[in-house]
């Protein structure tokens, strides 16, 4: 019996040890900070973290978990199975009306979001009955194409909008079962670069200072981690500061994460910026407007609900 009780404790106590770096401890004793992502240009500042941080004395490693698809994404970020994302942060600021403690720390990027026609569109008017791709239907590309429809004096709904996977949004330009798309980058620098589609409309022309994707964290991991998170935060900014050179080591890092054409790549990276990722609080107004307009969220949270201005450090590396 003796025995076995021993054998019972040690295994108690590999099974605590187990759970305990499953938990964010890794082999090195540095906290994991683990953070979702797409494999797109709008993720770069993600991409270069993991080289900014190289080298330094840091208390954390980042671990990047990729998806395939935003519903996944936030399926894991939802229910915390990632401490954080790079992601829409329409779908977060719905998630957390819905409940979930999500919060915006800094934008992903700025600008950077085209939308296309097929090369035989002529004027916007021809959209009227034609299907047109968006990548998910509470987002900020979905708001640029009713922006762009209402500016051009065209009902939203007289026009087929459908939800698809941004990969596939150049191949059904090309092969005509779409008659134009809005998504993130480098899917429309894909179609210019193909010469199977043209730019009707960057993002700053219909909506300056729009907001897009965002670095959002989850609450709990912010109120047990606040440290943590702080350096985080400093490492991201540095990274992002690193992103905006678009030199050929950006360029490099990206290309790790992301299988796209250096021309491709060239033609994204021309399109984004970097720099300044502070969340607007008068452009974070304007997106709530937006979605209560085109029904997309009853009551959105506000700037105070649910953007955490508190991790950015004051001087340092990270601050801008």
């Amino acid at each position: 019996m003796k025995k076995l009780f021993l054998l019972m404790f040690l295994t108690g106590l590999m099974v605590v040890g187990a759970c305990s770096q499953a938990a964010g401890e890794s082999s090195e004793d540095r906290s994991v900070v683990k953070i979702g992502y797409m494999p797109i240009t709008h993720a770069v500042p993600l991409f270069m973290q993991e080289r900014a941080i190289e080298g330094k004395e840091k208390n954390y490693e980042v671990e990047l978990v990729r998806f395939s698809s935003w519903p996944d994404l936030m399926d894991a970020l939802n229910t915390g199975r990632i401490d954080g994302a790079s992601t829409l942060i329409t779908v977060a600021m719905k998630a957390n009306e819905l409940g979930i403690d999500l919060r915006g720390i800094v934008l992903g990027h700025r600008e950077g979001n085209v939308l296309m026609g097929a090369n035989d569109l002529g004027d916007i008017s021809e959209l009227k009955g034609e299907t047109f791709a968006i990548p998910h239907k509470i987002s900020t590309h979905n708001v640029l194409l009713y922006l762009m429809l209402k500016e051009a004096g065209i009902d939203y709904e007289d026009v087929n909008t459908v939800e698809m996977s941004p990969a596939e949004m150049p191949a059904a330009l090309s092969e005509g079962r779409i008659k134009g798309y809005v998504v993130a980058e480098p899917f429309g620098a894909q179609s210019v670069v193909m010469g199977t589609g043209k730019v009707l409309y960057q993002s700053d022309e219909l909506w300056e200072n729009s907001l897009d994707c965002a670095l959002v964290l989850h609450g709990d991991f912010i109120d047990e981690n606040r440290a943590l998170a702080k350096d985080f935060i400093d490492g991201y900014i540095t990274a992002a500061n690193q992103a905006e050179k678009k030199d050929e080591h950006v360029h490099t890092v990206s290309s790790e994460y992301m299988q796209v054409d250096e021309t491709v790549m060239e033609q994204s990276m021309e399109w984004i910026s970097y720099d300044d990722l502070t969340i607007d609080e008068k452009a974070y107004d304007e997106l709530r407007v937006y979605m209560q307009e085109m029904g997309l969220s009853d009551n959105p949270p506000t700037y105070q609900e649910f953007v955490d201005t508190t991790l950015r450090k004051e001087g340092g590396e990270g601050a801008e």
